[in-house]
């Protein structure tokens, strides 16, 4: 399978309605949001008057677990054209080395896992 025009046809239509939903939602957010514009001393929509600063500061947990959500759900990601295509890697002769490649993946994620749970940092105060 070669990189000719015919087939990047697929990659372009699927960029094209990609955008195209994007800019759908867009617009229908524009035009169906609320046009009345609260002011700063308006309560929330909820009725609850707020107070303080919208810049106060937040515990360091919670972009830390934000992080670690992350990492592991690209794991995840990574994980699942592997799972999709072992029988054809295992067909064409790769498949102990693959396999023995996601162990290695794998092992690292989860030394990396004991180590933020031995530093504590899924651990709330």
């Amino acid at each position: 399978m070669g990189s000719s025009p015919e087939h990047l046809g697929p990659l372009l239509i699927q960029f094209l309605l990609g955008v195209g939903f994007s800019a759908l939602i867009l617009g229908l957010a524009f035009l169906l949001n609320p046009k009345k514009r609260s002011k700063p001393h308006d309560t929330f929509e909820c009725g609850v008057p707020y107070y303080g600063d919208a810049k106060g500061l937040f515990n360091i947990k919670f972009y830390l677990v934000a992080v670690l959500f992350i990492l592991f759900d690209i794991e995840a990601i990574f994980l699942f054209p592997y799972a999709v295509n072992l029988r054809s890697f295992k067909e064409a002769g790769l498949g102990s080395f693959l396999l023995i490649e996601m162990f290695v993946f794998l092992f690292t994620l989860i030394v990396g896992l004991y180590y933020i749970r031995k530093k504590g940092a899924l651990e709330w105060d």
